[in-house]
């Protein structure tokens, strides 16, 4: 196995992509549970500089879905809810995903950031919408990658 690409993986949490008129990115981890964390970070990047987030505030998410692309979608959608219904903005997550059956997944997660405030928090992107164009999940044994587009 070559270490060098197991040690950049575990570095590089995100990356964007160019996309017309919208924000698209992947991102990056060890395991499907570990992208799920950091595809939740790439999307509060978008919107501002996510190391000046304190993490003050918890809130928990469970979400169910009948595929991985579904759980991805219905987990980052949560997660904007929270932002857009709250003025919550997160930068540190954790996630438990498991298969419940055939066509089932839950994701149980604990996310903590705080409310956004323009004089503290640099403002960038507005994310819409999550979208299901061109998602995908890729797992193998160097780990788990996810593609996402952000209707900004």
């Amino acid at each position: 196995m070559d270490n060098n690409k197991a040690e950049n993986k575990t570095l590089k949490k995100f990356e964007f992509f160019d996309v017309t008129a919208d924000v698209g990115f992947r991102a990056h981890g060890m395991d499907l549970e570990e992208a799920f964390q950091n595809a939740a970070r790439a999307m509060f990047e978008v919107m501002t500089d996510t190391p000046q987030i304190k993490p003050t505030i918890k809130r928990e998410v469970m979400v169910e879905s009948e595929d991985k692309k579904a759980l991805l979608y219905d987990w980052l959608s949560e997660l904007l809810f929270l932002h857009d219904y709250e003025g919550l903005v997160f930068s540190k997550f954790s996630v438990n995903i498991n298969q419940e059956g055939p066509e089932s997944f839950r994701l149980q997660g604990e996310v903590w950031g705080e409310e956004f405030h323009q004089e503290t928090h640099e403002v960038r992107d507005e994310v819409k919408a999550v979208t299901f164009h061109l998602m995908e999940i890729t797992e193998d044994k160097s780990g788990c990658t996810l593609q996402v587009i952000l209707d900004t």
